[in-house]
């Protein structure tokens, strides 16, 4: 395959390069990392220990998770195991009416390992982004992004609003193939790798093909310019504001972090690393309407806003909110958090079910994939 004699050949220049000295070598490890990380005897292993193989940063959390109450357990579906076989599940836990009814891991993994978010990491920037708009740190979302990360000024960003930013409307171009060695995706990750700036990186974007707003296309790094924009608001890092206004609030098992550039800036579009637990805690409170044990924690009125359809997207295809996903047929209430290699929150309020899932599953983007896990979970939630 072209892009894994490119990955060879850059491997290749790199030990070439720490050769010469030492001070190569942890981005020579990082770099090696990132062309086997979902390689199939290690791609388990390593969504559970990320930090061994990029920086992190921490996120600096004080309170403990009170456990979620446990129900009566529920009987899975005939071909259940099946189902987690072939889509590669680590860890799976259903809720209904905030309640657990099933909890399980596999493939090795428990309870207690920190896995990475992937792109679920993006509905926790948008759960952020609805506290910081409720305590006035932002003023409104059609505020252009510049107003508050004015290093993006000159870059195709200048133009773009925070809600085109929370749609991903932003008319960025920007290349998301995983498959292609080349493409900004990859190039972003090889950043991350290299110890460069993701700040940089989004700074030097300056092509765009559409005026902000005209059309959704999901771009990874709009992601970290909301990130950005937080930043700048608040003068505080993200893990800082994730940890004082969402986490903390929330409670948390273990201790969570995120991926960093070489700045330590949090990788804030994929870097989260948390329990399963905690995602379904996330599922449980965007269920509740923003509601966690007792607590308010997320506005009700945000809930509700980021994870109705709003951005343009096609006719037929999933739709998209603030940086949460809905099913192309929708039902009402229906949406969710959704990472690359099976990373799911899934909530349907009408029947009170979140599903949170953990996954390793390296056929994710074949045809029927998505489809293959939507099915079950709404077969779970009409149970």
């Amino acid at each position: 395959m072209k892009s894994t004699r490119f990955a060879a050949i850059a491997l290749v220049a790199l030990v070439g390069v720490g050769a010469v000295g030492v001070g190569y070598r942890d981005e020579l490890a990082r770099l090696r990392a990132t062309m086997t990380l979902f390689d199939e005897g290690e791609i388990v292993a390593n969504f559970s220990h990320m930090d061994r193989l990029f920086e992190t940063v921490p996120i600096p959390v004080t309170t403990s998770a009170v456990p979620l109450p446990e129900g009566p357990a529920m009987e899975m579906p005939a071909d259940w195991q099946a189902w987690l076989d072939r889509r590669a599940v680590t860890g799976a836990i259903v809720l209904r009416g905030g309640e657990i009814v099933h909890e399980s891991y596999h493939l090795g993994t428990g309870a207690e390992d920190l896995r990475i978010s992937w792109s679920v990491a993006k509905s926790y920037l948008s759960a952020l982004f609805g506290i910081l708009l409720k305590q006035g740190h932002v003023d409104s979302l059609d505020d252009p992004v510049v107003k508050y990360a004015p290093q993006l000024a000159g870059s195709a960003y200048d133009g773009a609003t925070i809600r085109n930013v929370l749609q991903m409307s932003t008319g960025v171009v920007f290349d998301e193939d995983y498959l292609d060695f080349w493409s900004d995706i990859n190039k972003m990750g090889r950043i991350l790798a290299l110890g460069g700036s993701m700040d940089g990186f989004a700074a030097g974007l300056d092509e765009t093909d559409q005026a902000p707003g005209e059309r959704w296309r999901y771009v990874s790094i709009d992601t970290h310019v909301l990130s950005m924009v937080a930043r700048g608001a608040t003068g505080r890092s993200l893990p800082h504001q994730l940890a004082g206004n969402l986490l903390d609030p929330m409670g948390v098992y273990g201790d969570p972090y995120y991926l960093s550039d070489g700045y330590g800036v949090a990788f804030a579009l994929g870097g989260l690393n948390l329990t399963l637990r905690d995602y379904a805690r996330l599922g449980e409170m965007y269920r509740a309407g923003g509601r966690l044990q007792g607590k308010q924690i997320v506005p009700e009125a945000w809930v509700n806003e980021s994870t109705r359809p709003s951005a343009r997207t096609a006719e037929g295809q999933l739709q998209y909110g603030y940086q949460w996903w809905m099913p192309a047929d929708a039902r009402e209430g229906e949406f969710m958090a959704r990472g690359i290699y099976g990373q799911y929150v899934y909530i349907d309020r009408q029947s009170g079910t979140v599903v949170a899932i953990t996954g390793a599953d390296r056929g994710f983007r074949e045809a029927g994939a998505f489809d293959d896990a939507l099915q079950m979970f709404r077969r779970l939630a009409d149970q």
